[in-house]
């Protein structure tokens, strides 16, 4: 038996794009990309928008079939033949609460599916006995089970599909920003449920979201990617305090502080020119059109994830 509950190596993920009549090129959404995951372990993964976060996530639960790399679960590697025995064991929490759900279904029927379709329940009874059970792990009242989707707000859809996915008592959980559509008041509700329900349940989650202090509460790990690669990986309070990578340290620069005094003394770090379209990457390291440390070796090949010590792994050749 493995260590670790997931291991992700090399996973690439291309869409054909067309470019004309008969004629397509790939974009490459997620290119090389390798983690693992312990279980009952947070590993946050972060990102600006576009950068293959999600896709990673539903590459991962074959969502989308990859173009290439393996993934394991449990130390044995999940195939388009095999998928089906591994999907009680895999759910997702969906980014958006409001086109998630189905709005022709009630609550109890909403997360009594997944139930249904894994034949996990002796009787009606014993169904109903679940859906009330996990409603109420969610912070749902039994009152709720007769109502329909639009009539919840945006915080209490989201539990719906928590619920939802923890129905099938599932040991991973990727969570595709589930606090980014939610007010913040709400948020903190919800990720704070999040951490009790991994207390409890022992489940462990990839935490996928592009703010930073989210993640930080929430994860024990952190990954940073850009343009579809992991460029830094570390320990969440290393990776905060001690960043390595330029794209890292640029991040953790716009991080928004309440103390006026501090915030003005703090050095931001303004990036120059655009993300570059995935149609047509860089050569080499994919940060270095927009990196003050590019050399011309960084045009030459892309570097990659070395121990920087502890654990700290970072892809860049000059930092």
């Amino acid at each position: 038996m493995s260590e670790y509950l997931l291991e992700v190596e090399h996973l690439k993920q291309y869409f054909q794009v067309r470019s004309g009549f008969f004629k397509t090129v790939p974009l490459k959404a997620v290119d090389d990309v390798s983690f693992t995951i312990k279980p009952g372990e947070t590993l946050g993964l972060v990102g600006e928008s576009g950068c293959g976060k999600t896709t990673v996530g539903r590459s991962i639960l074959r969502l989308y079939e990859p173009t290439g790399g393996t993934v394991k679960f449990e130390g044995k590697e999940i195939t388009k033949k095999n998928i089906g025995s591994f999907r009680k064991e895999m759910q997702m929490v969906f980014q958006d609460p409001y086109s998630s759900l189905n709005p022709r279904m009630t609550v109890e029927d909403i997360i009594g599916e997944p139930l249904d379709v894994h034949n996990l329940y002796a009787n009606k009874k014993e169904r109903r006995e679940k859906i009330l059970h996990l409603m109420a792990l969610v912070g749902l009242n039994a009152e709720h089970a007769t109502r329909y989707a639009h009539e919840f707000s945006g915080g209490q859809r989201q539990r719906i599909g928590i619920a939802r996915a923890l129905a099938v008592n599932p040991k991973f959980i990727v969570c595709d920003e589930p606090v980014s559509a939610l007010d913040v008041s709400i948020q903190a509700q919800v990720i704070n449920m999040f951490e009790d329900l991994r207390q409890e349940l022992g489940v462990a989650y990839l935490f996928i979201a592009h703010d930073l202090l989210v993640v930080r509460h929430i994860s024990d790990r952190i990954a940073v990617m850009y343009l579809g690669h992991v460029v830094e990986t570390a320990a969440s309070d290393e990776l905060m305090q001690h960043p390595q990578h330029p794209y890292t340290q640029s991040l953790l620069s716009a991080v928004p502080i309440p103390d006026p005094e501090t915030a003005r003394k703090k050095n931001r770090i303004i990036l120059e020119g655009d993300v570059p379209s995935p149609l047509r990457m860089p050569s080499g390291c994919p940060f270095r059109t927009r990196c003050a440390y590019a050399t011309d070796k960084c045009a030459e090949a892309c570097p990659e994830l070395t121990d920087r010590g502890g654990g700290h792994l970072c892809a860049c050749w000059n930092r």
